[in-house]
């Protein structure tokens, strides 16, 4: 039977893989439009978190959403392949942030400590995100709100369920939260009259 922090965190992935099929919907029919610079890092800096994680004897059901965060970024990442008008035109502003966030995983090899590594991966997925944050505040019609706000409660959800508040349990969670909810202001700032 399943812990009172275990179903939180079920309840979390199930938010994000929910807000992840809205947006992943949404792309295949050209309504939404990925950046994808944002959605390959995304995908990756997950993954090479949870590796680091393990590695530093993370919990894993404190890890189950992290996985989910990266395998759900990655389906979207492919998924703007699919229909050409989903796609979204990088610029050199989105190239600079994924080089970048690139540079934090890379260096992370160099590094040899996990703890460092779930920083440089937390770093990397913050800074994946601000091509897309700038995108969501400039053109909000762009982007499918559902998966931003999905990911932002599933964030929160998942905060009781860390059994040991560390560096390596936390770090990547708290990074979700803060630019998931930022990107939740990002593409309803018109809605609430923020310039």
């Amino acid at each position: 039977m399943l812990t009172p922090a275990q179903i939180l965190v079920v309840i979390s992935a199930a938010l994000m893989v929910w807000g992840g099929y809205d947006y992943l919907r949404d792309t295949l029919a050209g309504k939404t439009k990925p950046n994808r610079v944002s959605w390959s890092l995304w995908a990756l800096a997950p993954l090479i978190s949870i590796g680091a994680a393990f590695s530093a004897g993370a919990d894993p059901w404190a890890s189950v959403r992290v996985i989910v965060g990266g395998i759900v970024p990655g389906t979207i990442f492919l998924a703007s392949f699919v229909n050409k008008s989903s796609y979204w035109q990088l610029k050199k502003f989105d190239w600079y942030c994924g080089a970048l966030s690139v540079f934090a995983l890379i260096f992370w090899q160099f590094a040899d400590s996990p703890l460092i590594a779930v920083l440089l991966a937390s770093s990397a997925n913050t800074l994946a995100s601000i091509p897309t944050f700038v995108k969501a505040w400039k053109y909000p019609e762009t982007e499918s709100r559902l998966i931003f706000i999905t990911s932002f409660v599933s964030s929160i959800i998942i905060i009781p369920a860390i059994p040991e508040w560390n560096i390596v349990n936390a770090a990547f969670q708290i990074s979700l939260m803060l630019t998931t909810g930022a990107m939740v202001i990002a593409i309803y700032r018109k809605n609430l009259r923020i310039k």
